[in-house]
């Protein structure tokens, strides 16, 4: 059975149960765990309009949203997390698990990329040349949620969905990117929650 994106983020988020601290938050999806914070501005049918604040990530580029792929990805992050910086530090694990998806427009390339979101911006130098500080500032994202472990195809058709009901109403994205969040741990079979970002213009 083929597992990329967002079910693959689900089957990746086991090691986060045995990291080196646990911080709270209050979104129920986040179960306990620290999320980047926003403001919920609208709500419409079949997706949120929210605004998120300036936030700060870590950041690995991967090959494809394959399985190997973002598995690799994955791993160099969470070795960054646990003591795998140049301070020594143990980075407390947080919510959601990312993975950017930007499609190649022209003669481009498409690019994927996978995140883990920072309680700081204190951050410290990776050993791992491949891994890099985003910033990511304030802004605008409209989000679709679902539940379940999905496919790809699955995965794909939420992003299609999305892309649809946001265009309905009125509202602009950029058109040839979107974000997957993966919330859950691979043994979690009920209340599952995913999402789809696309982020306004």
């Amino acid at each position: 059975m083929a597992r990329t994106l967002v079910s693959e983020v689900g089957l990746l988020i086991l090691p986060m149960f045995f990291s080196c601290a646990v911080c709270s938050k209050e979104l129920w999806f986040c179960h306990g765990w620290e999320c980047p914070t926003f403001t919920l501005v609208n709500e419409y049918e079949g997706f949120e309009e929210r605004y998120y604040d300036t936030s700060y990530w870590i950041t690995t580029d991967t090959v494809s949203t394959g399985e190997n792929d973002v598995s690799t990805g994955f791993w160099k992050l969470y070795n960054f997390n646990q003591w795998g910086n140049k301070e020594k530090k143990c980075i407390a694990m947080t919510r959601p698990v990312v993975v950017s998806v930007k499609e190649a427009v022209g003669m481009g390339k498409r690019r994927v990329s996978i995140s883990f979101y920072q309680t700081t911006p204190d951050i410290p130098e990776p050993n791992d040349k491949t891994i890099r500080v985003k910033v990511v500032r304030g802004g605008t994202v409209y989000v679709r949620s679902f539940g379940g472990v999905p496919k790809h195809e699955f995965v794909m058709r939420e992003v299609k969905s999305l892309k649809e009901k946001v265009k309905a109403a009125g509202k602009q994205f950029i058109g040839n990117r979107f974000d997957a969040a993966g919330y859950d741990p691979p043994w979690q079979f009920v209340n599952r929650h995913n999402e789809i970002w696309l982020h306004a213009l």
